[in-house]
């Protein structure tokens, strides 16, 4: 199993140089609540041309690929974000892309990566999971991109945590969702090189935190993963490799209950921001107040909703 490292200062640093003229430096503004259960600042990767965080990871990735092996074509395991990652730059790069998907992607995700050219390829989650277990699968061709476990991408996703420090330098805690942990550990990593006493946390579904219980344990295990509307974060397991990073650089994790994602779905479309359950999982876990009361910056990480969801949400319903 490949080793991973967390990336150092100077290799985000150089992530957001190569990145330049690729991908939007998001805002990060205040969330008003008339219950002010929080201080809360929104990292609105939502903004992103694809509508998430993933091009910068991908991005990155495919910026320092060998160009032979660029060549042949590049392939990802994805519930739809990083798909679009990988899917925009190799299009950018006039190259062949295939995505692998499990088998309850949302339509949206997937009509987007149809959109950009790519080829889509559906399995059973296990299988799916596994793709990203084995860093590959034995019957396609090209270059895998995991979507979080490669240090490219994991400095990629470190310029957020570049970005947040330097807009906010009041922040206290930054609240990050987890997928896979790759968004989280490189935020972190950036985020305590330059300010070491902030917090970082995970933000996770309790249908789906495989961190929360691997930090119970003490080492990474296996859970009853139930798919859900939140799809873009939770997973059966943490990676081996993750484990050692996600457990020394972050301060915890946050799990909420699909009602609550909802509930922060409807409070940022009600100020004009459209998140996916994913994306909106850090500001559900914001609002608990579990990661603190004052400076706490909650990413959003992807708006990529289905919009029979979002309407039953926007309803009053939990989908």
């Amino acid at each position: 199993m490949p080793s991973l490292e967390a990336p150092t200062l100077a290799e985000v640093r150089a992530a957001r140089e190569r990145l330049a003229g690729l991908i939007v430096r998001t805002p990060l503004l205040p969330l008003f609540t008339e219950d002010a259960r929080a201080e809360l600042y929104l990292k609105l990767e939502n903004l992103q041309p694809i509508g998430s965080f993933k091009l910068r990871g991908a991005g990155n990735a495919m910026a320092l690929a060998d160009p032979a092996a660029l060549a042949g074509g590049v392939y990802t395991a994805s519930a739809g974000n990083m798909a679009q990652g990988v899917a925009w730059n190799a299009r950018r790069r006039g190259i062949p892309c295939t995505v692998i998907v499990p088998d309850h992607a949302p339509a949206a995700k997937l009509a987007a990566v149809e959109r950009l050219g790519a080829r889509i390829v559906k399995l059973p989650f296990e299988r799916w999971w596994q793709v990203m277990v084995d860093h590959g699968h034995p019957d396609f061709d090209g270059l895998f991109i995991h979507p979080f476990a490669d240090p490219s991408v994991v400095a990629g996703n470190g310029t957020i945590g570049l970005e947040i420090v330097e807009s906010a330098p009041q922040v206290e805690a930054v609240i990050v969702p987890w997928g896979g942990g790759g968004l989280s550990v490189g935020i972190a990593t950036a985020v305590k090189a330059k300010r070491p006493e902030v917090r970082v946390y995970a933000a996770e579904v309790e249908t789906a935190a495989p961190f929360a219980a691997s930090l119970a344990a003490g080492r990474p295990v296996r859970i009853d993963y139930t798919p859900s509307w939140v799809d873009g974060i939770g997973g059966g397991s943490v990676l081996d490799e993750i484990w050692p990073l996600a457990s020394s650089l972050l301060d915890g994790s946050i799990s909420v209950s699909l009602a609550q994602v909802a509930e922060a779905v409807r409070l940022l479309a009600s100020h004009g921001v459209v998140a996916e359950g994913g994306g909106a999982a850090s500001v559900a876990a914001a609002i608990t107040s579990r990661g603190g009361k004052s400076g706490i910056v909650a990413v959003v990480s992807g708006g990529n909703i289905d919009a029979h969801v979002l309407a039953t949400i926007l309803a009053g319903g939990t989908p």
